[in-house]
């Protein structure tokens, strides 16, 4: 199985991790400077592991020229698969929606000009949408760069943006898929078609029940798959299948997990 997104270097110990529950790969997620330069060295370390390189919507303090020559020169290398998490986080207070726009873009068009998916990051405090609406905003701006809507909310209206602009979307599901009271991510999950979704687990965060309040690990993508699995009433191992498929489709990896071309 695959984990689609995960910050393997955030865990003390990143080499216990590999293959915990039969995981045959995962994406290490580099989203400043600094963690693009480990998710790259990790990928280059080892076969298991791929990397993205991008900007946080809330790191945007680090973007500078600089910064941008950086991770388009560690976006080059072979072991890149994937550029961000970028997108829009109006949780906080001191949001500055300039600065996360012009980095969101930039990285649209960096993920274009390379033909690697770009992973979007969208989060608004409860009861309010903006940077959702955002997100779709500046995506209309970009119909034929593929994405990947890392650790999808449920958000209707985004759902439905995101099944209409076609095969260029994919939906992550983690491990707050697995919470009670997660009901709009519980109904994407029970109709998202097949081909267009993704599981991960965004370690060392959202640990899924029955690791909730624990540091989440990349092999606990699995409670995520039996979960979604027990919701759709269809075989784990089918499932499994099928998602592993949508991973190497669109991060470019081939059947053994390699990177192609």
């Amino acid at each position: 199985m695959i984990d689609t997104h995960c910050h393997l270097d955030y865990l003390e110990d990143p080499n216990s991790a590999r293959g915990e529950l039969r995981l045959t790969g995962m994406v290490c997620i580099g989203a400043s400077p600094e963690h693009a330069r480990n998710a790259v060295a990790l990928a280059e370390q080892f076969p298991d592991v791929y990397a993205t390189v991008g900007l946080h919507p809330t790191d945007t303090e680090e973007d500078s020229p600089e910064a941008r020559r950086e991770l388009e020169e560690l976006a080059r290398n072979p072991r890149v698969v994937g550029i961000g998490e970028s997108g829009l986080d109006d949780y906080w207070d001191d949001t500055k929606r300039a600065a996360q726009r012009s980095a969101f873009e930039w990285q649209l068009d960096l993920a274009g000009r390379l033909g690697k998916p770009l992973v979007i990051h969208t989060r608004d405090k409860q009861g309010e949408d903006s940077a959702h609406r955002g997100v779709m905003d500046v995506l209309r701006g970009w119909p034929d760069v593929p994405v990947i809507l890392h650790c999808f909310s449920g958000h209707p209206k985004l759902l439905r943006f995101g099944l209409e602009r076609g095969e260029h979307t994919f939906f992550g599901l983690a491990g707050n898929t697995t919470y009670k009271n997660a009901h709009e991510i519980h109904a994407a999950a029970r109709t998202l078609p097949l081909e267009r979704m993704l599981l991960e687990t965004d370690a060392p965060f959202l640990a899924p029940v029955p690791k909730r309040g624990k540091p989440n690990r990349p092999g606990y993508v699995r409670h995520t798959l039996d979960f979604i699995a027990g919701l759709r009433e269809m075989p784990a191992e089918v499932l499994e299948r099928m998602t592993d498929a949508n991973a190497r489709r669109v991060y470019g990896l081939g059947a053994e997990g390699r990177t192609e071309g």
